[in-house]
């Protein structure tokens, strides 16, 4: 009894797998433009765009996306982030860790 009681104990202890989330460019857009994850988590932003962009801020930075291409970011903190493509300014979006 006493083994199973610290066997429950380890496996509640255990931290949650991180998610992976997905935001697509399309039409100069963040879709979805506002997204809420916890913090550690990934997420892929993938270019359906005929031209570059990035997914740059202060927490993370894509890179420039390529067209038909994807990166992988990993969320650092809770908090909000709020980013941009830095070759097209007028695109933002934001993060939301928890």
């Amino acid at each position: 009894m006493k083994f199973l009681l610290a066997a429950l104990l380890v496996v509640s202890a255990l931290p949650a797998a991180a998610a992976n989330h997905s935001v697509s460019i399309k039409g100069m857009k963040f879709s979805p433009a506002s997204l809420t994850v916890a913090a550690g988590d990934t997420i892929t932003f993938s270019n359906g765009d005929a031209m570059p962009h990035t997914a740059s801020g202060p927490a993370f930075d894509t890179g420039n996306i390529a067209p038909g291409s994807s990166k992988k970011v990993t969320v650092p903190a809770a908090g909000t982030h709020a980013y941009k493509c830095k070759l097209h300014p007028s695109m933002k979006g934001s993060v939301t860790a928890r």
